[in-house]
């Protein structure tokens, strides 16, 4: 519960469990620069919120899901995704697939560059662009009304000019 903030609607990526099974499962730090902080929306505070006083916390971490003795590790939650997804007819979809949906959702709605790179972790925006520069929207429209504004701007200057003389 510590990584959750629901006033603040954060949550802090500053720990995750790395290892295949129960007996080398370990939580530790994100790798290098990788801590970040992700904003997330009411909706999913209360979704939380709910699981949390239906289910309440684990261990003395305050894991979601899992105590100290039995944390998902990998297996555990590879184990438990497949079984999510037979009943969601989202046999095709990976954990890390849904790392891609939530990257690209974010630059659907008009996050640039760094801020999905901070999202994700990557330590540098290179990182995303070499991954999801195809998601992102050319620029060519942008350009054309940009010029066009100058265009506009510059003969209202202009015009403007002429009248006072």
């Amino acid at each position: 519960m510590r990584d959750i903030d629901f006033l603040r609607r954060t949550l802090s990526v500053a720990r995750q469990i790395q290892g295949n099974t129960r007996s080398n499962a370990r939580a530790v730090l994100p790798k290098a620069g990788s801590e970040r902080v992700v904003y997330i929306p009411e909706a999913l505070t209360t979704v939380l919120s709910e699981h949390v006083a239906t289910h309440g916390t684990h261990g003395t971490d305050a894991w979601l899901f899992g105590d100290d003795a039995t944390r998902l590790n990998r297996n555990s939650a590879g184990h438990l995704w497949r079984g999510v997804r037979v009943a969601c007819a989202m046999d095709d979809f990976t954990l890390h697939d849904l790392r891609h949906f939530y990257a690209s959702g974010l630059i659907a709605a008009g996050c640039d560059v760094v801020t999905v790179q901070r999202s994700l972790g990557h330590s540098a925006p290179s990182i995303t662009l070499d991954t999801y520069a195809h998601l992102w929207s050319t620029a060519e429209d942008r350009t054309r009304a940009a010029a066009a504004g100058l265009m506009d701007a510059a003969s209202r200057d202009r015009n403007q000019s002429a009248e006072r003389r």
